[in-house]
């Protein structure tokens, strides 16, 4: 077999308008009407291609009879969905199975196909193919419930951060108290935000993350406060807590080498708190003075590299050194995961680790025809309102992660 990657085409199934099949991915930026896929790992540009035979179609058949791939179609492209379901299975093989040497890297060479014919023969299907919101984890009830549980709680003890939220007039992707949904059939992230009141000019990524998908719990870290050095103003941003619409998009579309695949605001924009005091932290001064009076267009869910220093200028940001998976284990992506955009480039095989899992994932997870996420960022205390988790919860699982 030969090695295909994104942008691999069968016999006779390349599209006749390259820019039209990939403008409902091209969304932002520098990537609007061009004709090629990001590669954002290798931070270059994919150009359709002819493979020989029907590899693609093969490789897609056999990622969705396993259970890598219930978003993706069959039709000979090594699209966009096609490599983050790749990189899922080549991932499962490393940590579920432990084969140590899989990269996963969506390039699918001798390596990968030896993995996908063993498969084949034995008929074996994921975990994760088998898991649905039908048939969900214990945890992902508890995590519903407890998403329900918050709602209700907030609604009958409107704190002042929320009451602006209510009391905002103009268009946003920042969802009234009311409005908040938890359908299971939806994708959910839940961020849950520790010390934002502490003080920090270097703000660490000292936050987690929890993954609500096809009724199984993935758990990241990182940040979700903005680190002063990391913004051109020193008022920098604060997402306000609450539910938010987020969409599939591009994080720093405006430098080219950067490119990579991101979380972006639905459409209007999102609620932002503004460190006025210049205090390093979102404290209750910072509230008193309100909300910023136009949402915010940049306040993105991207990578943040290995985790030892925080990129946020306000966006919510996730570490690439380690994640929980679906069965409680932690998972360590030390070995090729990149601590910046250079690293990623060059002839060892580097990767944004965790953080692909978390957008591949989503990517292929997501219902067929769905365009977004809900992402709910709480505070720490909230977990209190679940007494099987408590507030120790984040700082425990954190340090699981951390200290691998």
């Amino acid at each position: 077999m030969s090695t295909i990657y994104l942008g691999s085409c069968d016999t006779a199934k390349r599209p006749a308008d390259l820019v039209k099949f990939l403008s409902p991915y091209h969304r932002d930026g520098v990537l609007k009407n061009t004709s090629s896929f990001r590669d954002d790992d290798r931070t270059t540009w994919r150009r359709f291609r002819d493979s020989p035979g029907e590899e693609v179609t093969r490789l897609q058949q056999f990622l969705s009879e396993a259970g890598f791939m219930p978003r993706g179609v069959v039709d000979g492209i090594f699209d966009y969905v096609t490599q983050a379901s790749a990189r899922l299975f080549q991932e499962y093989v490393r940590t579920v199975e432990g084969v140590e040497d899989m990269v996963p890297d969506g390039i699918v060479g001798q390596g990968t196909w030896s993995h996908i014919d063993r498969w084949k023969a034995t008929g074996t299907v994921s975990d994760w193919g088998v898991t649905s919101t039908a048939k969900p984890t214990a945890e992902y009830t508890k995590w519903i419930n407890l998403l329900h549980r918050s709602k209700e709680h907030y609604q009958q003890n409107l704190p002042p951060m929320l009451a602006q939220v209510n009391d905002f007039t103009k268009p946003t992707d920042t969802l009234k108290i009311s409005d908040w949904a938890f359908d299971p059939n939806q994708v959910h992230l839940i961020g849950i935000r520790r010390g934002q009141d502490l003080r920090q000019e270097k703000r660490m990524n000292d936050d987690i993350f929890v993954l609500l998908i096809r009724g199984m719990v993935f758990k990241f870290w990182g940040s979700t406060d903005a680190s002063q050095g990391m913004s051109s103003r020193r008022d920098e941003a604060f997402l306000v807590e609450g539910q938010h619409k987020y969409r599939f998009g591009w994080h720093k579309v405006s430098v080219e080498k950067k490119i990579y695949r991101a979380l972006k605001p639905f459409k209007n924009g999102v609620l932002v708190y503004r460190d006025r005091d210049d205090d390093n932290a979102l404290t209750e001064a910072d509230l008193v003075k309100g909300l910023d009076g136009t949402p915010n267009q940049t306040i993105n869910i991207h990578w943040s590299g290995m985790g030892t220093s925080n990129w946020s200028a306000g966006c919510q940001v996730i570490a690439g050194k380690s994640y929980i998976n679906h069965s409680g284990k932690v998972v360590d992506c030390s070995g090729f995961a990149a601590s910046n955009y250079s690293a990623l480039n060059t002839s060892v095989k580097k990767t944004k680790g965790a953080y692909n899992v978390l957008a591949d994932l989503i990517v292929s997870f997501s219902p067929p025809g769905v365009n977004h996420i809900y992402y709910t960022l709480g505070r720490e205390a909230s977990l209190k309102l679940d007494a099987t988790l408590g507030t120790d919860y984040a700082k425990e699982t954190l340090d699981r992660m951390q200290h691998i």
